[in-house]
Formats: structure tokens, sequence, C-alpha cells
């Protein structure tokens, strides 16, 4: 069954910042096989092909000259279970969180850190997604994807993904690969990760001593609700700068000038600095330019205030960067990625 293409179709519904472009074409894809017809139409019409899932990880400045295949397929599953390790597989476009949600219903721990990320299934690999300690390759236990090169299915294991910080190989050879389900191994009993960031104070603070997964999910949930918008209330795509990567040698020439400096060791000789700590120190915490702008609670999060187009976001974020480099010698990358 081939899914019907629609034409001229808004993309604004299907992208977290809420950015009204139009793409030339679009249509939804729930299988497999609707997957790869729609990609041998598009060769056939020699037509690029934009690849999108929840959207929470685009900024589009542009109407999109292409086919934009929507991500839609359903379903989650245990695939077994030896001992305390249960994999579980889930399709593509199943949304993150309630994935997330599911999983720890079934009594799996291992998601818990990784609540309320936007986004679908298929695209966490993608970025690695991480929060509060815990990243993708820490449950990661394969995934299936087309090769639009050659039209063939390929599983792929932990090192084949080459999963480095909100980066892999799927991330660094864009087009090449469609992801369509991904498993993750998880656990029954609980291996708690607590040390990043507020969460254990936060489970101290609801008189939580003795924490389950599905507690930390809502520590979790709660800190995230405090300080990072709700895209259906507020367009955004959550972090929009990575945290850099800098020698320890400008790290500790930063702290000279700045004590209050927020720096993670990352071994060897570098060391990881906030970037919303930098954001906020340069003053841009709250700044808004038309509809464009940076959140006022959480400096790290560009904002969508109604009607800002992707180009107005991109030319703040650049301003962002160029005031950063100048002040600190460091550069800021973006986490979405920029059509």
């Amino acid at each position: 069954m081939t899914a019907q293409w629609q034409e001229r179709v808004s993309l604004k519904p299907f992208n977290t910042f809420g950015i009204d472009v139009s793409a030339r074409f679009f249509t939804q894809a729930h299988t497999d096989d609707e997957v790869r017809a729609a990609l041998a139409s598009a060769a056939q019409r020699e037509l690029a092909v934009l690849v999108i899932g929840g959207g929470s990880n685009l900024l589009l400045t542009q109407d999109i000259d292409a086919l934009v295949l929507h991500m839609a397929s359903r379903g989650r599953r245990v695939l077994g279970e030896q001992g305390d390790r249960v994999v579980i597989e889930a399709e593509a476009g199943e949304p993150w969180h309630p994935f997330v949600q599911w999983s720890l219903a079934q009594g799996f721990s291992g998601l818990e850190n990784l609540s309320l990320i936007p986004g679908t299934v298929g695209a966490a690999p993608m970025q690695n997604v991480g929060a509060y300690g815990v990243e993708i390759k820490d449950v990661f236990a394969g995934l299936t994807a087309l090769d639009r090169e050659t039209g063939e299915l390929r599983d792929f294991t932990l090192d084949e993904c080459a999963f480095g910080y909100r980066d892999s190989v799927f991330k660094r050879n864009p087009g090449r690969w469609v992801i369509l389900r991904v498993r993750f191994a998880l656990a029954r009993a609980l291996q708690a990760h607590l040390d990043y960031g507020p969460v254990r104070q936060r489970l101290h603070e609801q008189g939580v001593e003795q924490p389950t997964a599905q507690a930390i999910s809502d520590a979790i949930c709660s800190i995230r609700r405090e300080k990072l918008p709700d895209p259906l209330d507020l367009g955004n795509a959550g972090s929009f700068f990575k945290n850099p990567l800098v020698s320890v040698a400008l790290a500790e020439q930063i702290r000279a000038r700045y004590p209050g400096v927020v720096a993670y060791p990352q071994g060897g000789e570098q060391m990881k600095l906030a970037a919303g700590w930098l954001i906020e120190q340069a003053g841009w915490k709250g700044y808004r330019d038309g509809d464009a702008g940076v959140h006022r609670l959480q400096s790290l999060v560009l904002v969508n205030y109604g009607q800002a187009t992707g180009a107005q976001l991109h030319a703040l974020a650049c301003k962002i960067q160029a005031d950063i480099l100048e002040r600190f010698g460091v550069e800021l990358e973006m986490e979405p990625n920029l059509y």
C-alpha cells in the first residue's frame, strides 16, 4: 500500500518551534513498505527527501523543496528476558515520553532519566539524546535502519552506531539511513543515576528516600517542567546549544575571571562547560527580539513567541555564538538540524 502524497503542506504542526514553512510534498509512513515506496517514488521524480519524526530537533528557515517523509509507525514490544536483563523494541514513530512511561509501567528501569524529552524513538539515536547523566548509548541494544543507497535493511550494534556527545554515525551521514525501529537493554532491578543535576535533591524534597524508577522519572519530569517550556505553549526545541568541550587550560583561564563557571572534567585534557551558564553570564537570558527570544528561566532554550521565522531564530543563535566566542573564547555548536 502506498501512502498518499499531499502538496504544499504547512510544517507548522510537525516542528516543535512552530515555524510555518511549507513542504513541496508531504507524506506519512506507517510501515517499512510505505517508507520504501515513498523513497522509490521520490527517486523516480528526482526529488530530495527530508525524513522527520517529532520535529523536536529541527530549525526550518525556509520552505522545503522536497518530499517531507514523516515517520508515523507505531508499536512497542518485549523481545526477551534473561535474568534481570530485558530487551524491548519500539517503532521509529513512537512518541518518546509515552514510550518511556510504558517501559516503566512494565517494571523496567533504565529510561527513567530520559523522561519528558520531546521527539520520537527513531530520532533518539540520531542525536544520542541524553539527560541527567544517561544517554541513549547507555541503554542501547541495537536498531534496524534502511540504507537509502542500497535499499537494504541493516541491524546496527552499539559500536557500529559510533555514538558521541549528541552525535552518531546517522547524524554524520545525513540522508543515508532511515531508522525504522530501536532496541533497548533495560533491567528489572533499579540502577539509579542520581548525581547529575538536582535529581537527588528533588527526591529528598519529595520525601523519597528509597526511589523507584517511576519516582525518579516523576522527579525529573517536575524539574524539566519548571525549567523548560512546553512546546505546545511556547515554541522551542529544548536545549539549543551543546555543552562545549574545551581544554583544561581554557577552562582555567575562564575560571580565573569567573570563579562560578560550571565545568565538568571529561578525562584527559578536556572539560565540559555548561553552555547555559555561559549564555546567562553574557546577559542573554530573557532576551527578546520580536518573537524570537531566549527563555526567561533557561538560557539554553531559544523560543518562538508566536510569529518568529526560522531565519530570525537562526540569526539570534548566531549573535549568541559570536558573543560567547568573543567573551570566553568558546565556540558553541547548535543542536538542532538547520534546513
